[in-house]
């Protein structure tokens, strides 16, 4: 899907066809809902945050001036939506604590995640991830699964590129000791069963 493509039902909107707003709506739900679940942390708060974004980009969307990427301006919207949310809300993060972090971590869970099938893999990340604040959740996502650019996360995020880097990188060591926890008794387990 395409910026081009996009716009062209920006444009359509814009001169009145309000039904085509559906087609961006179906191209952009799944990853909005994604994206708030994993902001707000429970399922029907996050079906509401993707409702309110839909709404609020509708309603601006005469605003949007496609200096970025229609993706990094709707999950702007949807970060916006979801931080006002949690402020309404106004509950506690469950912050991970970390100790200590080494290069040699990232390497032995490289390491142990090639040990686990695919499948297993991708699920193991995400139950670890939802194990991360939500800013870190959130980032990771946008980074990992949705390929967004430093450049656009820091639009999304309203952070500059530097700032993105440093935090993903934070993020990365607390995503490496969380999987090391996570993964040690299975691969002590697959281990013990290959003698």
């Amino acid at each position: 899907m395409s910026t081009l493509e996009d716009q062209y039902y920006i444009d359509k909107i814009l001169q009145g066809e309000t039904n085509a707003f559906a087609v961006l709506v179906d191209r952009y739900k799944n990853m909005i809902f994604t994206l708030a679940l994993k902001m707000v942390k429970n399922r029907e708060e996050a079906e509401e945050v993707a409702q309110d974004t839909f709404i609020k980009a509708y309603n601006s969307l005469a605003k949007f001036k496609g200096d970025s990427k229609f993706s990094t301006w709707i999950y702007r919207v949807a970060y916006n939506t979801c931080l006002d949310r949690l402020k309404k809300n106004k509950k506690e993060d469950n912050n991970i604590s970390i100790d200590e972090f080494s290069a040699h971590l990232i390497k032995t869970m490289d390491n142990a995640l090639s040990a686990l099938e695919d499948k297993e893999r991708k699920q193991t990340i995400q139950n670890c991830l939802n194990l991360l604040p939500r800013e870190e959740n959130f980032l990771l996502t946008l980074f990992y699964f949705e390929d967004q650019s430093l450049e656009e996360i820091g639009k999304i995020m309203n952070i500059n590129a530097n700032n993105v880097k440093v935090k993903l990188f934070r993020s990365r060591q607390k995503l490496a000791v969380i999987l090391k926890k996570q993964l040690e008794p299975e691969l002590l387990d697959y281990y013990e069963r290959e003698r």
